[in-house]
């Protein structure tokens, strides 16, 4: 069995590791978006007088900049990430109340600014019927003997539909996992337990011709 199998937990963990164990001397950041999230969506359409909803985490640009630049930034989450938020309310509803709810949830939304827009149905269809994601994960370090010598690794996704690729990552993870069973090989692994080369179709040669 392997656990944490997908995009975040999976290949941002991935990249984090990497980044921490080349450059032990840093700070690591995670930005998600601009993308659909599922959970926060549904916690809205639980609200009373809600019919549909969609949220959207958002990285905010002048942070990312800030890691970029190499500041090493000590960032709150609101400083992180904006949400914003489409719903479409029932007739006769209390808009106000459900906006009010919406920006003091606890765990989802309070410790964010967060924007809320009302909108139809057809509407909410139309403009924000797919699941889009992505991210990025980062490593700002130093290295010389007084941290004269700056570098940034970066990793990121942009991705049409969130479902179909980690569904792909899946499919890469169930290749390794058949691969670890034909060697009679038992037990849970993590990402961080299986090596690379069990992922790719290629076989091991073919890979240190074309890629390596």
């Amino acid at each position: 069995g392997i656990i944490a199998v997908g995009w975040d937990p999976g290949l941002f963990s991935l990249n984090r590791l990497f980044g921490e164990s080349v450059l032990e001397n840093g700070s690591s950041y995670t930005f998600w978006g601009k993308g659909v999230s599922q959970g926060h969506s549904d916690a809205i359409r639980r609200i009373e007088g809600v019919v549909d909803a969609r949220q959207y985490t958002v990285p905010i640009e002048s942070a990312l900049e800030r890691v970029r630049a190499g500041e090493n930034p000590n960032l709150t989450t609101r400083e992180k990430h904006l949400r914003e938020c489409y719903v479409v309310a029932k007739e006769g509803a209390d808009k106000a109340r459900i906006e009010r709810e919406i920006k003091t949830m606890p765990n989802y939304f309070a410790d964010y600014d967060t924007s809320v827009h009302f909108v139809s149905l057809a509407t909410l269809k139309k403009e924000h019927g797919g699941i889009p994601h992505g991210g990025f994960v980062l490593r700002s370090g130093a290295t010389g003997e007084h941290g004269e010598n700056k570098h940034l690794i970066e990793f990121s996704l942009k991705l049409d539909s969130n479902p179909e690729f980690t569904a792909s990552v899946l499919v890469a993870y169930a290749r390794a996992a058949y691969r670890l069973a034909q060697r009679g090989e038992r037990g849970a692994f993590s990402v961080f337990d299986i090596a690379p080369v069990l992922l790719s179709p290629k076989s091991a040669d073919e890979l240190r011709r074309e890629i390596l």
